[in-house]
């Protein structure tokens, strides 16, 4: 028999629906408006708004797509739309300061948390301090250190400071502690070296973690916009949210076109989510069961 629901969980579940349909509505005014003639999103006095396009137009897309720029694509020079090459540069930016802070945080954090060694706990403290340091306090630092390793303009100056992200080794270390310590000596005694066991045991055990902290990693990849901002400036690296921020002008903006691009940057985002969405679940919810 189907258990009844009690008027609790039939308040919960209105509120969860309204909260979904909060957080949906932003996307949804954002892909509707970007099919949208500007007429139909300026809302003049005494019309009503317009929830649906009446007349949908991909002219905000082709608009976005006209300016052209060249891409090196295996050794031969490549004429593509601008706001491609910047989706092109956010995806390459955020995919390899995921990976790159997966590998070292997973590394650091098993070392932090399963390895004895003098400083241990002093380092920790350090990453722990280093969490509560803005980034914006270490630009100056870190566009001068981009410019004498001869960085400037490059995506790997957005891309090394994000994967130094401390709160990865924080994370990765409190999901390492949960590793029974009688597995890996028993690993030991049959033989397995470091990183054989780091690879055929910890990493089955953390992997919920690991795709948390991807997650993690890739939306703060793409949304660290300030460092963009001082890394970058020639169009042929700009990332799509300094694209879309370029393409206000002075005296006037064009809604629908910023609209098309603020879609087309939402993608990589989804897909991203869909992929790993099983691991990030697993992870916040052992983290919760942790305490």
């Amino acid at each position: 028999m189907k258990k009844k629901k009690t008027g609790y969980e039939t308040l919960c579940l209105i509120l969860l629906i309204i909260l979904a349909l909060l957080f949906i509505f932003p996307l949804y005014w954002i892909v509707t408006g970007s099919v949208k003639d500007k007429a139909d999103i300026l809302i003049k006095s005494g019309q009503s708004v317009q929830w649906l396009p009446l007349s949908p137009t991909m002219a905000n897309y082709q608009s976005l797509m006209k300016n052209q720029v060249t891409m090196v694509l295996f050794g031969s020079a490549v004429k593509m739309p601008a706001a491609i090459r910047w989706l092109i540069n956010s995806v390459l930016i955020s995919l390899m300061a995921m990976l790159i802070t997966c590998f070292t945080a997973s590394l650091a954090g098993y070392a932090l948390a399963k390895k004895t060694f003098w400083g241990k706990g002093f380092i920790f403290t350090l990453f722990v301090c280093a969490m509560a340091l803005p980034k914006q306090v270490i630009l100056i630092p870190l566009v001068t250190l981009a410019k004498n390793l001869g960085m400037s303009e490059s995506l790997w100056s957005v891309i090394l400071p994000i994967a130094g992200w401390p709160f990865g080794v924080f994370l990765m270390k409190q999901f390492s502690e949960t590793i029974p310590t009688s597995l890996l000596e028993a690993a030991r005694i049959d033989g397995a070296g470091e990183l054989r066991t780091f690879w055929e045991i910890v990493v089955p055990i953390i992997k919920p973690g690991i795709g948390a902290l991807a997650i993690f990693t890739f939306i703060s990849a793409w949304n660290e916009y300030p460092l963009q901002l001082v890394m970058l400036h020639k169009t042929e690296v700009k990332t799509i949210s300094l694209g879309i921020a370029s393409l206000q002008a002075e005296m006037s903006t064009d809604y629908g076109l910023i609209m098309a691009g603020a879609a087309l940057g939402a993608v990589p985002i989804i897909i991203i989510f869909l992929i790993f969405q099983k691991y990030f679940t697993q992870g916040i919810t052992m983290g919760a069961v942790k305490g």
